[in-house]
């Protein structure tokens, strides 16, 4: 793990210097485009959502200019690290681990509470299997606590697992689940929800000091005019500041 630490720490070094010397005021965005409410494809082809919405203020505030990279969410980080983009803004929890190899802005929504999706409320949670994407915060929490995990690559995915009777729930975030439940008769939320991780905040490399402190500016900024909480409640990801 140290070596690794290293190696990314290393890549990131050479990025961060690629991009200071390169981009100038633009900041290139990456983000997975599927996880709505944060992040999606929307039909013109292109990334919408809370995260872009957000992204494109902060970026105005910063006096930056966004250009929007998609990349599958197993590979965001080591994408991030390898200067394929310069940011992380994906509904990313900020956790220990991660802060290991990246950095990250302070948070710009508050911790959501994760919530199991499942075809009957009395389904056994602890005997069961629970679905949850590759590499977040929820698929930790199922092997921590003992429950029996399957991964998938994708959030809809673990959706499909619970419908086609592989998984027999499925545990992510509430904002993201509630809308599938509420559009699907076969498919109901769980009473029983677990708070997990700090928050949700951008993903920067270590080397980009600069480019975090800007970031947390814009941040500040929209908290502290309310823009920031209209956005939280136009887009249900979460409780307000």
């Amino acid at each position: 793990m140290k070596k690794l630490i290293l190696t990314t720490a290393a890549a990131a070094l050479v990025a961060g210097m690629a991009f200071a010397a390169s981009h100038g005021n633009v900041v290139r965005m990456g983000t997975e485009g599927a996880y709505p409410p944060y992040n999606f494809i929307n039909d013109a082809g292109e990334v919408d959502g809370f995260e872009r919405e957000l992204g494109d203020e902060l970026c105005k505030r910063a006096d930056l200019t966004c250009e929007w990279v998609t990349n599958e969410w197993d590979s965001i980080i080591p994408n991030l690290v390898s200067g394929n983009y310069d940011t992380i803004i994906a509904g990313m929890s900020i956790t220990a681990e991660r802060d290991e190899v990246i950095d990250f802005t302070q948070n710009y929504t508050q911790p959501d509470p994760s919530a199991y999706m499942a075809m009957s409320m009395d389904v056994d949670l602890k005997g069961g299997v629970i679905a949850a994407q590759t590499n977040t915060i929820q698929a930790g929490f199922i092997s921590a606590n003992g429950m029996t995990l399957v991964e998938y690559a994708t959030p809809e995915e673990t959706v499909a697992a619970v419908k086609s009777g592989e998984a027999d729930a499925v545990l992510a975030d509430r904002s993201f689940l509630a809308p599938i439940a509420d559009g699907d008769a076969d498919l109901m939320l769980l009473e029983k929800q677990e708070l997990i991780g700090g928050g949700v905040g951008m993903g920067i490399r270590e080397s980009d000091g600069e480019l975090k402190e800007k970031f947390n500016a814009a941040i500040q900024s929209m908290k502290d005019d309310g823009t920031l909480n209209a956005l939280i409640a136009k887009w249900e990801v979460g409780e307000q500041f």
